[in-house]
């Protein structure tokens, strides 16, 4: 019910908002694709937020290259920094912003991945969810795909065999070297 009021409201607002039709588009398909969520109203929102926060926390960190990505107040660490103290300190500082629950960090040591590397994983983020689409096994709407150095995170609240059938669907892409499930279980 929540989130059929919210859903509502964004889209009684939408004619009010300015900058036409572009934001209007945008507010309309962020609305739908929350009616979807597992996650409440509140939370999509706080997770928007942990990620902006987290970029802030991170702009501190010249040499390390790396993504914050949430999910129900859980953050997905990846990329890579210069050794495993930067690792450890972008953890911690990561898991001091407020309303984070967990952090998964996977960052990796090493050197930061070239611009080509990154515009791969872009493709094979692209390439996983192309293939997720009309499953009939999960909703996309449940699933959150990062891809780093060619290994895909899976995110979301999802049951047992949602989880399994999208890294199915993953581990079984063109390009993807591994798959890495951060998966929150629900019964």
């Amino acid at each position: 019910m929540q989130k059929l009021l919210l859903t509502l409201a964004v889209l009684a607002s939408l004619p009010f908002a300015t900058g036409c039709v572009p934001l209007a588009a945008v507010g309309a398909g962020t609305a739908a694709v929350m009616a979807d969520d597992r996650r409440t109203a509140g939370v999509y929102i706080e997770d928007e937020n942990i990620e902006w926060k987290a970029v802030g926390k991170l702009n501190a960190y010249k040499e390390a290259h790396v993504n914050a990505t949430s999910y129900n107040r859980k953050v997905l660490l990846t990329g890579e920094a210069a050794d495993e103290a930067t690792k450890t300190k972008i953890g911690e500082d990561v898991r001091k912003i407020e309303q984070v629950l967990d952090v998964a960090n996977e960052l990796k040591i090493g050197y930061t991945s070239s611009l080509t590397s990154r515009g791969g994983d872009a493709v094979t983020t692209t390439n996983v969810k192309a293939r997720m689409l009309n499953n009939g096994k999960f909703s996309t709407n449940h699933i959150k795909v990062v891809t780093e150095a060619g290994t895909v995170y899976l995110m979301g609240l999802v049951t047992q065999a949602e989880g399994d059938a999208a890294a199915e669907v993953a581990r079984t892409t063109s390009g993807v070297k591994g798959v890495v499930k951060v998966f929150e279980y629900i019964k």
